[in-house]
């Protein structure tokens, strides 16, 4: 049985996606290959991917409705891949569930570095589980979990590291460039609106009035402030 980890390229287009896989498979990655969004969708749970490259522009059913679909499923990794620079395009992929985007053309290399940086931060590290509790919520690093009003949340990894990490420094502000680098890693090229998205996505998930918040910081940034 393989213990590789395994990819899911979707792209409509061929050559794009065998230069991806190409160069995934020389990193020890297992991948598959699939050219449109309903394909995608039939194979994901026998496939069982570790992490997604998605393209944006897919016949049948294209790479937005694909996220949302995988995100009722899964919270694994997905890489948007895209031709459209907007930043319209950029934060509704994020909005929908994405964990990061690419912009076409590409290097192969950046994209493998990307996919590494993910799959670093996803990992769980079951060995040294972390624990935040606060009044009616759990953040557990160690298993990926958060649990609010006794019941399980469904959070992506981003959208956890994020709030676990405001969680474990309360009352600490922190800028959006200093969120970025602890949670998406300095070598992320971004823009400081991937926090503010995020941040939004976690306050409509936790939304119940607490004696515990994520406040705005304006002109500064976020702090998660316990009182």
């Amino acid at each position: 049985m393989s213990s590789k980890m395994k990819i899911l390229i979707v792209d409509d287009d061929v050559h794009i996606a065998e230069l991806i896989s190409l160069y995934l498979d020389k990193e020890g990655y297992e991948t598959k290959e699939v050219y449109s969004g309903k394909t995608a969708l039939q194979v994901f749970s026998s496939f069982a991917p570790h992490l997604v490259i998605l393209d944006i522009m897919l016949p049948e059913i294209d790479g937005y409705d694909v996220c949302k679909e995988i995100r009722k499923m899964s919270n694994i990794p997905i890489i948007m891949l895209t031709a459209k620079g907007e930043t319209f395009d950029k934060v509704l992929g994020l909005e929908l569930g994405a964990d990061d985007y690419i912009v076409k053309p590409f290097e192969p290399k950046e994209l493998v570095a990307r996919v590494k940086a993910v799959l670093r931060r996803y990992e769980p590290r079951e060995e040294n589980s972390r624990k935040i509790i606060v009044p009616n919520l759990t953040i557990d690093l160690g298993n990926y979990s958060v649990t609010y009003h006794g019941k399980q949340m469904e959070l992506p990894p981003k959208e956890l590291e994020l709030l676990y990490f405001l969680a474990s420094n309360p009352n600490q502000v922190f800028t959006r460039e200093q969120l970025l680098d602890r949670i998406w890693g300095y070598d992320y090229i971004g823009d400081t609106r991937t926090v503010d998205v995020h941040i939004k996505r976690i306050r409509e998930k936790l939304n119940q009035k607490e004696t515990w918040s994520i406040k705005t910081v304006w002109g500064v940034g976020y702090k998660f402030e316990n009182i």
